[in-house]
């Protein structure tokens, strides 16, 4: 009868055991997959900040960006197109010269060797097949420097 009994109390605590709390899913714990579909996520977009001031009498700029809604990574082609979260890379076009280059490093633009004047850097944000998203424009005065000898 005692294992009757006992058999009982585990009969009933596993057929309570679903609605008690106990086994909650991990949607439950951690809300939902942080999976977004391409489709639905938000457009990229890049954030240029202007030139540091102190490399600029040198001739040297060095300028920092980031971008949102996308990851810079050296990866091309049109099957890149499909992966999420989105990738891409950069094109830097210097003073509107007609050709310009890619950079997939992520890193701070670091340019040399501008004489003294205004000039532009035109960066675009640029999916895996180099088709432009977004873009940012930096105009900045590289000093023209007089050294007292």
């Amino acid at each position: 009868m005692k294992h009757l009994k006992v058999l009982r109390v585990i009969a009933a605590i596993v057929a309570l055991y679903p609605t008690t709390g106990i086994a909650q899913t991990a949607k439950e714990i951690r809300g939902p997959a942080a999976v977004v579909p391409l489709l639905s996520e938000p457009a990229p977009r890049i954030v240029v900040d202007p030139p540091l001031a102190g490399p600029l009498s040198f001739g040297r700029v060095v300028i920092q960006y980031r971008t949102e809604n996308l990851r810079i990574v050296p990866v091309f082609g049109p099957a890149a197109l499909t992966v999420s979260p989105r990738i891409g890379h950069i094109h830097v076009t210097v003073d509107d010269l007609p050709w310009h280059w890619a950079d997939a490093s992520g890193e701070p633009l670091i340019l040399n060797g501008f004489p003294p004047g205004p000039h532009k850097i035109l960066i675009e944000l640029v999916n895996p097949n180099h088709q432009t998203i977004d873009k940012g424009v930096v105009n900045f005065v590289v000093p023209k420097v007089t050294h007292d000898h």
